[in-house]
């Protein structure tokens, strides 16, 4: 059963884990907040904790029954924990928030949907890059697929809903808006969201360390790049 408790309810999720919620709708304050929490507990190192996976609005604890010192309660135990970050208050030293450069060309080709979405929002194709690449973007989560982000600070003239007719198939590095956010197609996969543009970079790579090219809490920056300077890149 979930208990609201500072402004967030916890609850088991199977029999390894805890979910603390902060929200249920998109929140950028939120969403930081849970941020700078995640980064707080993994600084208390907690033995029997072995992964920590920030959400939109939520925080997912996952510990190992094995490690947990007999008698204690999971739930009680992270409430506790995250009781303590929140009331040592929840910092992000200057200079730490690691950020990445993501080009993007925004080449009719790479990006079927703009034509589409400029008649929506009403704007220039020219418009929307202009747009997109000005924002300042941060990662507000991983998923759905390996290595894939949820990334917020989109323009409010560019948002769009998602398409009402997914696509089977999404190509490797396509960049694509939605609900305001952006995400980036780490493989080719099925998707929904409108796609813009297409970075030549290898958005997940098993063989890399770290695989991921993005991170929770991540400072993105798109810079628009020509299909020459695409290619040129594609071929390294």
């Amino acid at each position: 059963m979930a208990a609201a408790r500072s402004g967030f309810s916890i609850f088991a999720i199977g029999d390894s884990a805890v979910l603390a919620e902060f929200g249920t709708s998109l929140d950028l304050d939120v969403n930081s907040r849970v941020q700078r929490l995640a980064q707080a507990v993994r600084a208390k190192d907690v033995p029997w904790i072995y992964d920590i996976v920030p959400a939109l609005g939520s925080l997912a604890l996952h510990f190992d029954p094995v490690r947990l010192p007999a008698g204690l309660d999971p739930v009680s135990a992270i409430e506790d924990l995250l009781q303590d970050c929140l009331r040592s208050g929840l910092r992000t030293p200057r200079g730490s928030v690691p950020s990445v450069e993501i080009p993007v060309c925004y080449d009719a080709e790479f990006g079927p949907d703009l034509a589409e979405a400029a008649g929506l929002l009403k704007l220039s194709v020219e418009a929307i890059v202009r747009r997109h690449v000005a924002s300042v973007h941060r990662v507000l989560m991983m998923g759905f697929a390996p290595g894939q982000p949820y990334i917020g600070g989109l323009d409010a003239k560019l948002a769009l809903p998602r398409r009402a007719t997914p696509r089977t198939r999404v190509a490797a590095g396509s960049i694509a808006i939605a609900n305001a956010q952006t995400a980036v197609y780490p493989f080719e996969i099925s998707g929904g969201w409108n796609v813009i543009g297409r970075t030549p970079l290898r958005v997940f790579d098993v063989t890399r360390e770290p695989a991921a090219l993005f991170a929770p809490g991540m400072q993105v920056r798109f810079v628009a790049i020509t299909r020459a300077e695409f290619e040129r890149r594609c071929t390294r």
